[in-house]
């Protein structure tokens, strides 16, 4: 999934619009957050609702929006190799707070059932390594998500 994502971005990339490449932000941060769903190989309701919303409030997108990207995102994720390549796309446009944002996004949808599974965890904490947080942020972010329950 991660190579065909990054070829497409490639080469989507140098010729777009700004929109264009919103786009393209939006759907490497949305697939990030689809690998956290379906870490644990079960997309629970909790998490299936709370998703479009996340995104929404994570990359302000509307409710139209991010349905979309979410049902283009799944076709992407399926075929995922890596998370570099989302994360480097990621680290390239983002700043510090739209990262943790994103990060924060995740934990919330690792919490949405009510438990999390130790390959959320894992994920979670492999993309906040490639995205450059310490750990300390990724704790405070963690806890912000649990007191949000």
């Amino acid at each position: 999934m991660i190579a065909k994502l990054k070829q497409f971005l490639t080469a989507h990339l140098h010729a777009q619009t700004p929109e264009e490449k919103q786009r393209h932000l939006d759907l490497a941060a949305a697939s990030m957050l689809l690998e956290v769903v379906y870490a644990d190989d079960v997309l629970s309701a909790e998490e299936d609702n709370l998703l479009p919303k996340v995104m929404q409030q994570t990359l302000g997108l509307t409710e139209q929006d991010a349905s979309e990207l979410i049902a283009e995102a799944r076709g992407h994720q399926q075929q995922a190799t890596s998370l570099y390549e989302f994360t480097n796309e990621i680290n390239d446009a983002f700043t510090l707070e739209q990262k943790q944002k994103l990060v924060l996004a995740m934990w919330q949808l690792a919490y949405a059932d009510g438990k999390l599974c130790q390959y959320e965890d894992q994920i979670i904490r492999r993309m906040s390594d490639l995205l450059y947080l310490k750990h300390s942020e990724l704790i405070q972010l963690r806890n912000r998500a649990m007191a949000m329950r």
